[in-house]
């Protein structure tokens, strides 16, 4: 994606109320999110060991932040690019039980973004894991917790205007649900990128289901790694996955916004079929890999959902450098700044 100047962009919160906002809107939709899917907060790690597993592999090309640890004999610590596989892990060293989970704040540094209106080397999100039963593993339940959170999004749209009135409501009432492979019916020869900006502005907010496995076209929707995401699994209306993104039709910007990334996560059976497929067969040695084979792991859904995403998108910001401080390209900043797009 680059980067997009909206023609006679124009500011709805000053830097210093927006600062403001970005505070309600933080305290708020991470209440909301904890009461409604019975999450509690945890402390969550700014790195983990390099070699074990427990980093997100995202889709297997992003470089991480790593150091050598000189009191560990230089071992090596990488920053984390998501938390998916540790939630997992913490679920289960907190014996938390199915119907309930964990939520934290979760901060990456991401070196290898293409840096735009919606990309920052800074990344932070709520990385949310819960406990479900076996017999929860199916697109019925990943569909209601969709909603759920969904519900949450308009109430924090709706707090929103009754806070600063002249930014008012765009969700469509509902969500709608479309799998990757539909998706690539309805628009057959061009990107996924593309196919998802025409589907969020015809339906104002999708969640595009079975992200990560190969369609019958040849090819990926778009990238997962192997070892969390359930994208493999023949679902009820006989696709394969158990996973998706929710994606909203950004006003400002004209496009489709990637909000959250999330799923049902792999059991044994899965996981084994997704390593064979990635050609990674040797990540079963690896220590969440090993937990999760040996029967150590409960059954989970989980997902991450951006705080500067959901800042930006319902304080119709152009660029998520105004609601977060990160480092932006000089010839970049430049334009934002001569274009009334002020980033922190």
């Amino acid at each position: 994606m680059s980067l997009i100047i909206p023609k006679d962009y124009k500011q709805t919160l000053t830097p210093e109320t927006t600062e403001q906002a970005i505070q309600m809107l933080k305290t708020s939709f991470q209440e909301k999110l904890s009461k409604a899917l019975n999450l509690r907060r945890v402390t969550a790690p700014l790195f983990v060991l390099s070699g074990t597993g427990i980093n997100d592999d995202l889709n297997g090309v992003e470089r991480a932040v790593s150091f050598p640890i000189h009191c560990m004999g230089e071992r090596r610590a990488e920053v984390v690019h998501s938390l998916a596989k540790w939630k997992r892990m913490k679920l289960a060293a907190y014996r938390i039980p199915a119907g309930y989970g964990l939520y934290t704040d979760m901060n990456a540094i991401r070196g290898d973004e293409d840096l735009d209106n919606l990309h920052s080397l800074y990344v932070d999100q709520w990385d949310w894991e819960k406990t479900i039963r076996p017999e929860d593993r199916n697109l019925d339940y990943l569909k209601r917790t969709v909603r759920c959170i969904y519900t949450l999004l308009k109430e924090i749209e709706e707090m929103v205007y009754n806070q600063y009135p002249h930014i008012t409501p765009s969700l469509p009432d509902n969500i709608t649900f479309i799998h990757a492979e539909e998706l690539q019916k309805m628009y057959p020869g061009i990107p996924p990128r593309e196919r998802e900006n025409k589907a969020a502005a015809k339906f104002g907010a999708i969640f595009v289901i079975g992200i990560g496995g190969e369609l019958t076209n040849g090819e990926k929707h778009d990238g997962r790694a192997p070892d969390y995401d359930d994208w493999s699994t023949v679902n009820s209306d006989g696709f394969n996955g158990l996973n998706g993104d929710i994606i909203l039709w950004n006003d400002v910007l004209q496009c489709a916004f990637e909000l959250s990334s999330m799923g049902i996560r792999v059991d044994k059976e899965a996981l084994r079929r997704q390593l064979e497929e990635r050609g990674c067969p040797e990540r079963a040695g690896l220590e969440f890999h090993k937990m999760l084979l040996d029967g150590r792991l409960p059954q989970s859904i989980g997902g991450g959902i951006g705080q500067s995403r959901l800042c930006m998108f319902f304080l119709r910001k152009a660029h998520i450098g105004e609601v977060q401080a990160s480092i932006w390209p000089e010839k970049q900043a430049d334009i934002c700044k001569q274009n009334n797009i002020i980033l922190l």
